[in-house]
């Protein structure tokens, strides 16, 4: 038992002696030390190693045969976020560590690998799943306290073509589209708070795969689809002097609330939502898919693009869901005419009666296609 006592305090005597030297020597000046071991100023540099790596090296060098396995001024550099030499080709092969940086609201800085994870999984995650939880929680209080708008007056029978089949295959396309790379995207951003306690990693993990290859795919088919519904309904939500006077009447609450073929809120939603929030998610998406050529795919830029198109899809998604509702158990009608593509005199003289009018007037046709003269039985000549 002595013997390993004995033992014990001989291998202490040396650690301690040991990190002795080793404190020695980090606190000698900077500036000697790198004076020192730095070659001449007329000594010739590699093509592939800078000043810093040549010092690195040569101090390293000393470092082991003073303390042999301590590789400190090798992880001091990379700690830095100097690059390095590697033979492998890829962009940043070189280092193994981003340099320190901080988000906005993080109170210290740390790697920027680590900053954005934090602030990934932090901030926009918490706030993002918030904003998402309270936009639910005012739709469910608005149906039960108001339920679905109902039509004023009896259906005529007669009816409107208010989109041809292009139309509503473009918005079904931008729909469908938009609701895959919703959930999927919610299944990323919020499953390990919700899959992972419940179904463990192994289910987490393999769902998580599936809807990222799911996200990346239908992203390019979202777009093109965004543009041309962007071309076909563009004519009709420029704004108006009647929009104006629809926001004061908040869409009717106030009042009878005039309107052409689309009110001032589905406006908003187009020039907000669709267009200004689709193109931000379109654009920062194509970059995190490395689809966008000319731009240097970083980790830092790679990382600034996943935090705008996370804030811009938390901030799309939330608010599609009120046009979701409105379009489908909101108003009565309304579900009808994106199914369908037409809809009743009653309903459009109710809630577009400024297109109805000039519908009336023949300035805007009844129908425009020849299925929809068949199905309104207009004759298409009349058109």
């Amino acid at each position: 038992m002595n013997t390993w006592f004995a033992k014990l305090a001989v291998g202490l005597s040396l650690m301690v002696a040991t990190a002795g030297v080793a404190l020695a020597q980090t606190n000698e000046p900077a500036a000697a030390s790198k004076a020192a071991a730095s070659p001449p100023a007329t000594q010739s540099m590699s093509n592939i190693e800078s000043d810093d790596i040549l010092y690195m090296k040569q101090n390293q060098a000393e470092r082991t045969q003073v303390q042999p396995g301590n590789l400190a001024p090798v992880y001091r550099q990379i700690k830095e976020g100097g690059e390095n030499y590697s033979s492998l080709p890829a962009l940043e092969a070189g280092v193994l560590i981003q340099p320190q940086m901080k988000f906005p609201g993080q109170a210290r800085a740390t790697t920027a690998g680590e900053a954005w994870r934090l602030y990934r999984n932090g901030p926009l995650t918490t706030y993002g799943g918030w904003l998402i939880i309270v936009a639910v929680l005012g739709i469910v209080a608005f149906y039960f306290s108001i339920g679905t708008i109902k039509l004023k007056e009896k259906r005529t029978g007669r009816l409107i073509e208010r989109f041809t089949s292009i139309e509503r295959l473009t918005h079904w396309t931008v729909a469908i589209s938009f609701l895959t790379l919703a959930l999927t995207g919610l299944v990323m951003l919020f499953g390990k708070y919700v899959v992972l306690p419940v179904f463990g990693h192994s289910v987490f993990g393999w769902l998580a795969y599936i809807c990222k290859n799911v996200h990346n795919f239908i992203g390019p088919v979202f777009t093109v689809s965004l543009i041309l519904m962007f071309a076909i309904f563009v004519k009709d939500n420029f704004p108006a002097k009647a929009d104006w006077k629809w926001l004061i009447k908040l869409g009717g609450a106030r009042g009878h609330a005039s309107a052409g073929r689309f009110n001032a809120g589905e406006k908003l939603w187009f020039w907000g939502g669709v267009v200004f929030l689709g193109l931000i998610v379109s654009a920062s998406g194509f970059v995190l898919d490395m689809l966008v050529p000319g731009i240097l795919y970083t980790r830092g830029n790679m990382q600034i693009a996943n935090v705008i198109h996370l804030v811009a899809a938390v901030l799309i998604f939330s608010a599609s869901l009120a046009h979701i509702y409105i379009g489908t158990l909101g108003m009565e009608g309304a579900y009808e005419a994106m199914a369908t593509g037409y809809v009743d005199d009653a309903w459009a003289k109710e809630h577009h009666d400024l297109w109805y009018d000039d519908i009336e007037k023949g300035k805007v046709p009844r129908v425009r296609t020849q299925e929809g003269a068949e199905k309104t039985g207009t004759p298409i000549k009349a058109v």
